[in-house]
C-alpha cells in the first residue's frame, strides 16, 4: 500500500497544475474559438448563427490591415533569422578565442537582458533625426545620411527588424556556444591534422552536428515572431499608418481600439493556426532527426 501511494505521489503533486494548464489554457481557445464564431461586439454574445458562422473569417481576409500584418509577419520572419546567423557567428569567434570569453559573452548578452519596450524606446531614439545616429553623424560632416527610416513606410519595418536582431543575437549566440562547446575536441584537432579548411570545417562537419541547436533556435525564433508585440508598440505604435503592423498588433487593435471581440477572436485563432504550422513541422523534423540519430547509434 505504502509503495503503490508512492507511485501515486507525482501524479498527485502534477493534478493543479495540470487542472490550471486545462482550464486556463485549453479552456481560454476553445472560448475564443466559440467567440469567433459569433457576432460578439463589445460585449461576448455565445448564440452562433450557423448560416453565417465563417462571418468574421471572411471579414478578417478580406480586411486589407490583416493582409498588411502577414506580409510584416513574412519580412519580421525572414530578417529576424539573421539574428541566428550573427548569433552563430559570434558563438564562433568567442569558442574559438578563450581569452576574453566571459566578457564578450557578458557584453553580448547584455541586451538579453532589456525588455522589447526598452528595446523598442532605445531605437527610436537612435532613429530619431533631431538627436539619434543621423544627428551624430550630420555633426561629422556627413550631411548626406538619413536614418530617419521610423518616418516612412517603406523602411520602417526594416528599423524593427534591426533592433530585434539586436536584441536576441546574444540569446542565440549563447545557444550556438553551448553547441559548439559540446562537439567533441578530437574532430577539431583530427580536421586541423587533416587540413580541411577553415570554411569546410564549419560548413560539412561544425554546422550539420549542430542541426538539433539550429532547429531550437528556429522554433523559438517563429514563436517570437508571431507574438511580437512590444517592440512594435514601443517604436512605431503600428505607424506610419499601418504600415508596421503584425497579427499580434493586429489582434489587440480589434480589441482595444475597435472594441470587437469576436473579430479579435477570429485574428488570434487564426494566429494560432500560424503558429501550428509552423511550430509543429519543427518539433516533427527535431523528433525524426533525433529518432535517426538513435537508431544510428545502436
Amino acid at each position: 500500500m505504502q509503495l503503490r501511494w508512492s507511485r501515486m505521489m507525482p501524479q498527485l503533486a502534477l493534478a493543479p497544475a495540470v487542472a490550471v494548464t486545462f482550464v486556463a489554457f485549453i479552456g481560454a481557445i476553445g472560448w475564443t474559438a466559440w467567440l469567433s464564431l459569433t457576432r460578439s461586439r463589445r460585449v461576448p454574445e455565445y448564440e452562433i448563427d450557423w448560416s453565417q458562422w465563417t462571418r468574421q473569417y471572411e471579414r478578417l481576409f478580406n480586411d486589407a490591415g490583416w493582409a498588411i500584418s502577414l506580409h510584416n509577419l513574412v519580412i519580421l520572419g525572414i530578417g529576424s533569422a539573421l539574428a541566428i546567423v550573427f548569433g552563430f557567428i559570434l558563438a564562433a569567434m568567442i569558442d574559438r578565442e578563450w581569452r576574453g570569453e566571459s566578457f564578450f559573452r557578458t557584453v553580448f548578452l547584455y541586451p538579453l537582458a532589456v525588455s522589447l519596450i526598452v528595446t523598442g524606446a532605445a531605437w527610436r531614439w537612435i532613429f530619431n533625426p533631431q538627436l539619434g545616429l543621423q544627428n551624430f553623424l550630420h555633426g561629422l560632416g556627413f550631411t548626406s545620411v538619413s536614418f530617419n527610416w521610423l518616418a516612412s513606410p517603406e523602411t520602417a519595418m526594416y528599423a524593427i527588424i534591426l533592433a530585434s536582431i539586436w536584441q536576441s543575437s546574444g540569446f542565440y549566440m549563447a545557444l550556438m556556444l553551448s553547441g559548439l562547446k559540446s562537439i567533441n575536441t578530437e574532430i577539431w584537432s583530427a580536421a586541423r591534422l587533416d587540413g580541411v579548411s577553415f570554411w569546410r570545417l564549419y560548413l560539412e562537419i561544425i554546422i550539420p552536428m549542430m542541426k538539433f541547436t539550429f532547429i531550437t533556435c528556429a522554433i523559438l525564433l517563429s514563436l517570437g515572431v508571431i507574438k511580437a508585440y512590444d517592440v512594435i508598440v514601443a517604436m512605431t505604435n503600428g505607424g506610419p499608418g499601418n504600415s508596421t503592423w503584425v497579427p499580434a498588433y493586429f489582434t489587440i487593435n480589434a480589441l482595444s481600439a475597435k472594441s470587437n471581440i469576436g473579430y479579435a477572436s477570429a485574428a488570434a485563432i487564426t494566429m494560432l493556426v500560424i503558429t501550428a504550422l509552423i511550430f509543429l513541422p519543427l518539433v516533427l523534423i527535431t523528433t525524426w532527426q533525433q529518432r535517426r540519430a538513435n537508431g544510428g547509434s545502436r
